[in-house]
């Protein structure tokens, strides 16, 4: 797909999120969309700094903790630094990731996420999270990632664009189901449980603008994890899963945040 493709009249929640992030790679159907979402919710920021960060953390605790040295992260978003390559080759330069998103305008900036250490390597798949069998085959994957080996999946601030009209938790299965024990999942996930009225409407919001989007509560976002083994703290705020007192996000209060993640092995 050639950057010529990328729709500049439809918003993209990729795109938001960088809007919300103050980067420089949106277009204006993207900011105002945004701008729409922060006029409901002026935390949505906040949000989208605390998910980030998680993903951050998340990543150091699998290659410092648990070992991974494979990561295969679906719905990647705009590359920020730093990128999930570099957290994980950080620990292991012989890391080696695959990255997936549906947006064109991700793969235009694909060279940043394929930025590997010498030793390791990355990919890039032009590909949606609702096609599992198309991710898991795809040559691209395959020469990277070894799937008979642990993988870390990285699911983070995608499900809430995957309502359940989609087959979500199905779709979630299929991808662990293909993955060798030893093997982690990571998700994050956007919750009305803190300001139901309001991430409520931001979610009406996301819909009339022409993106899917559904949030969960604390136990609908545990029930992805069925079957699989949580990593302490469990299923919890996105700035409460281990977050130091160095984080910037530690201090967010549950609604600034409005986010449920964790962490599980499969064993």
């Amino acid at each position: 797909m050639t950057p010529g493709r990328i729709d500049t009249t439809k918003p993209h929640p990729a795109r938001m999120y960088d809007y919300y992030l103050g980067g420089k790679d949106h277009y204006p159907i993207d900011a105002e969309a945004a701008q729409g979402v922060l006029t409901i919710n002026p935390h949505a920021a906040h949000g989208a700094r605390a998910l980030r960060r998680f993903m951050q953390r998340s990543t150091h605790f699998l290659a410092a903790e648990a070992g991974i040295r494979q990561f295969l992260d679906i719905g990647t978003g705009i590359p920020t630094e730093p990128n999930l390559h570099q957290v994980a080759q950080s620990v292991h330069p012989e890391a080696r990731i695959v990255y997936a998103d549906n947006d064109p305008i991700v793969l235009t900036h694909a060279r940043a996420l394929l930025r590997s250490s010498p030793e390791g390597r990355t990919a890039y798949l032009d590909a949606d999270v609702r096609e599992p069998d198309k991710i898991l085959g795809a040559p691209e994957l395959l020469d990277t990632i070894d799937l008979s080996q642990p993988v870390a999946l990285s699911l983070n601030a995608l499900l809430h664009f995957v309502p359940d009209e989609f087959r979500a938790y199905e779709l979630v299965s299929a991808f662990v189901d293909a993955l060798a024990p030893g093997s982690y999942l990571v998700i994050s996930h956007v919750t009305p449980d803190f300001d139901p009225e309001t991430i409520l409407k931001v979610i009406a919001h996301y819909n009339t603008s022409g993106i899917p989007a559904q949030s969960r509560t604390e136990a609908e976002v545990t029930a992805f994890f069925d079957g699989l083994e949580l990593v302490e703290p469990g299923v919890v705020p996105v700035h409460r899963w281990r977050a130091g007192a160095g984080d910037p996000t530690a201090g967010y209060t549950n609604q600034q945040a409005a986010s449920y993640v964790g962490v599980a092995l499969k064993r």
